[in-house]
């Protein structure tokens, strides 16, 4: 690897993540370009974390310990994290192909943005291409499994924000934004997500949530039209959910 090309810091958070996190990691150590893996296992009691211990080996940084929620397991990771570039990978989510590293580090080199989004393809079909940040008061504009932060915006803008469950990830994305950090778009495939994790259930913890991230970066005038679209994608996704349950 030329010196020049930039790190990257994998970091994997669990809990109780079952036979999907073989998974996940192993599309991580298939790759073609190597990183450095950190994984932060939230105690979990399903067996997890015995099969991480004989896993050590392979994993660049392992804890295992009690943790307040995801957002909490990454900003452990983050603070464990040594490379120029971050990146986050569901347990229950996988790497796109063996070659995703290998495709990313010579666009991340030449880029002089702060961060970096690729596209995230679900399990039922749905696609999540980057398209920009605008209009960035609607709802989170970056896939967070096809994100590459660079790491010293965590230095300088500080971790996530642990009174959210999951939009803390939007809440960063809009600090960065306000703060003109730049985002650039990776014309490939980074990540193949499950669906029916927290941010795709329908709770509406997770629009409650959204409403809170927007009103906090936007004047009230401007969020009350995409208040009420969170609210109606809420029904609709309700209205799915139950639709595929009975199908």
């Amino acid at each position: 690897m030329p010196a020049s090309s930039p790190s990257i810091s994998v970091i994997v958070v669990c809990r109780n993540p079952g036979i999907r996190l073989h998974r996940a990691l192993e599309s991580i150590w298939s790759q073609t370009h190597s990183a450095e893996l950190i994984v932060i296992d939230g105690a979990s009691t399903d067996g997890s974390r015995e099969w991480l211990e004989t896993q050590r080996p392979r994993i660049t940084t392992l804890v295992s310990e009690p943790d307040g929620g995801i957002y909490d397991a990454m900003n452990k990771g983050i603070a464990q994290a040594t490379g120029e570039w971050v990146f986050f990978l569901g347990s229950d989510d996988r790497l796109a192909s063996p070659r995703v590293l290998a495709d990313v580090v010579p666009l991340l080199a030449q880029t002089r943005d702060f961060i970096a989004v690729g596209e995230a393809r679900f399990d039922d079909g749905r696609v999540y291409a980057f398209s920009g940040v605008n209009p960035a008061i609607r709802r989170n504009f970056v896939h967070h499994q096809a994100a590459f932060y660079r790491r010293s915006c965590f230095v300088s803008h500080g971790a996530f924000d642990l009174t959210m469950r999951i939009q803390a990830d939007y809440e960063f994305n809009l600090r960065l934004l306000n703060a003109a950090k730049t985002f650039a778009t990776l014309p490939l495939s980074i990540s193949e997500c499950s669906a029916g994790g927290l941010s795709d259930s329908g709770r509406w913890t997770n629009y409650r949530e959204e409403i809170s991230v927007r009103h906090r970066h936007f004047p009230a005038w401007r969020c009350f039209p995409w208040d009420v679209l969170s609210v109606i994608r809420c029904l609709r996704k309700k209205i799915l959910l139950t639709c595929r349950r009975h199908a």
